[in-house]
């Protein structure tokens, strides 16, 4: 599961700086005709800020073997995928629709927060 959660994080960590390149580039004349400069930038950010943490949890899971790790692995995973996913389509498409998939995703990353709050707790 460690090698998973730094591979995935690796991999995802390399596509939000492409994403970010290319909405402040290639995609900018998309993103301010649908006016949705902002809520792509949201997506790009929580994207990365979420990297960051899977790499933490990579780590912490070098050093701690815990199911709740690899739970709030998985649910940090699965909000990027959904929030930030959610918010890119929604910013290049134009189809506001996908705002009401993008909750999910928050509550994903919500629920990873918690899931490492008990794995924690329990680890020390």
């Amino acid at each position: 599961m460690v090698k998973f959660v730094l591979i995935s994080a690796s991999a995802l960590g390399a596509i939000s700086v492409i994403l970010g390149a290319f909405g402040a580039h290639a995609f900018k004349n998309i993103l301010e005709a649908n006016h949705t400069t902002d809520t792509f930038q949201t997506g790009v950010k929580y994207h990365i800020f979420h990297v960051l943490v899977l790499l933490f949890m990579g780590l912490l899971m070098t050093r701690f073997e815990s199911r709740w790790f690899d739970y709030a692995s998985v649910a940090f995973l699965m909000g990027i995928i959904v929030f930030s996913g959610s918010l890119y389509i929604l910013s290049i498409s134009g189809t506001t629709q996908w705002g009401a998939v993008t909750p999910f995703g928050g509550l994903f990353l919500i629920v990873g927060w918690l899931l490492l709050l008990v794995g924690v707790w329990k680890a020390f």
